[in-house]
């Protein structure tokens, strides 16, 4: 397998563990949230939530970012979970997205931060779990 290969291997692998954690946030939000609603009558709908919120994630994050780091540095900290909102604001607005937010209004507070708390965990503990069955695979 050629360096290039398992370069691609690992982008690949990278963003379905990318787009599996932001399902399992957007999952979580509409099991813990009342306002955050998943139309799961529409699978596809869903599925193009995730890609949608997951790639204006990858895009957002950076560029946010940037322009906090050169017009208001203090807010560095918080682009995470800026970036998460302007993806699900985005994503709602989008008609066959499959992801409406609705009342009571705290949730379009409380959604982003549970979205994004829960990507983040999953994004840090699913690599473990796809490296401890590889590391069983090639021991057994």
């Amino acid at each position: 397998m050629s360096r290039y290969d398992r370069a691609m291997i690992m982008f690949l692998l990278r963003a379905l563990i990318f787009l599996v954690s932001a399902a399992v946030g957007l999952i979580v939000a509409d099991l813990v949230l009342p306002g955050f609603v998943i139309d799961w009558r529409s699978p596809l709908g869903f599925i193009l939530a995730i890609v949608i919120f997951a790639v204006l994630q990858s895009v957002l994050a950076p560029w946010l970012a940037r322009v906090a780091q050169r017009n208001a540095p203090a807010l560095l900290g918080g682009i995470g979970i800026v970036s998460t909102f302007v993806a699900l604001v985005v994503v709602v607005l989008i008609p066959g997205a499959g992801l409406t937010i609705t009342t009571p209004w705290w949730t379009w507070l409380v959604a982003p931060v549970i979205v994004w708390l829960v990507t983040a965990l999953a994004t840090l503990f699913l690599p473990m779990l796809f490296l401890k069955k590889k590391v069983a695979e090639r021991r057994g």
